[in-house]
């Protein structure tokens, strides 16, 4: 298992085989790993109604550049509990890959999204692209969710991330790596959330697999 991981290319293979260890904490995703039934309609960028609710809710404005996006596949559900944990793991994503490009691990919209373990995880990863001067380009396709809260009020996400068509950048030299051949572009994310005071749900354990998905 590895933390969450973006666009690899062979330069970073190092930093990445110290820093992406799973920050997972045992059964809180009551078992996560089962199949959850997801939404069949698709939704590549959050929806407008959706950035309005989160403006509201004081949640920080988490900003792509064009150089890379991230589309959100079928990401919706008829519940508006399920649709929360959504919006909030949606999120919690954009603002780590904002994080990397932004070159700040210490990123306020990660803290936000993020908490505990999960928190540290993330920041050690963003680091580790910092230290590298690497930045990302292309595109992140994420695809096939699968949510429910579990018996113990937790919000369990379960998604896939296909990194084929992503990059990294050197921020010196300007080079552009892919994921290494010999490497998947897929990962699957199982995620844990947990839901505050604020109302809003934070990812607080997360742990992926490559190859775990299809494309």
């Amino acid at each position: 298992m590895n933390r969450r991981s973006a666009p690899v290319p062979a330069a970073l293979a190092a930093v990445t085989a110290l820093l992406l260890t799973a920050c997972g904490s045992g059964g809180d995703a009551d078992s996560s790993s089962d199949k959850i039934k997801g939404s069949e309609q698709t939704s590549a960028e959050p929806t407008a109604a959706a950035s309005e609710s989160a403006a509201a809710a004081g949640r920080p404005e988490i900003k792509l550049p064009e150089s890379f996006e991230m589309h959100f596949e079928s990401w919706t559900d008829n519940d508006p509990k399920l649709q929360a944990v959504l919006d909030d793991g949606r999120e919690a994503l954009r603002a780590e890959h904002a994080a990397i490009i932004e070159a700040d691990p210490d990123s306020e919209a990660v803290a936000f999204y993020n908490s505990g373990p999960a928190l540290e995880a993330s920041r050690k990863w963003i680091k580790g692209y910092v230290d590298a001067d690497e930045s990302l380009v292309g595109e992140a396709r994420v695809f096939d969710p699968q949510v429910r809260i579990n018996s113990s009020g937790l919000g369990v996400l379960l998604f896939c991330m296909d990194e084929s068509k992503g990059g990294t950048k050197n921020r010196r030299t300007g080079k552009v790596s892919g994921t290494p051949a010999d490497v998947s572009p897929t990962l699957q994310y199982r995620n844990t959330l947990e839901k505050d005071s604020k109302g809003v749900w934070k990812t607080r354990s997360s742990e992926t697999e490559r190859g775990a998905c299809g494309q």
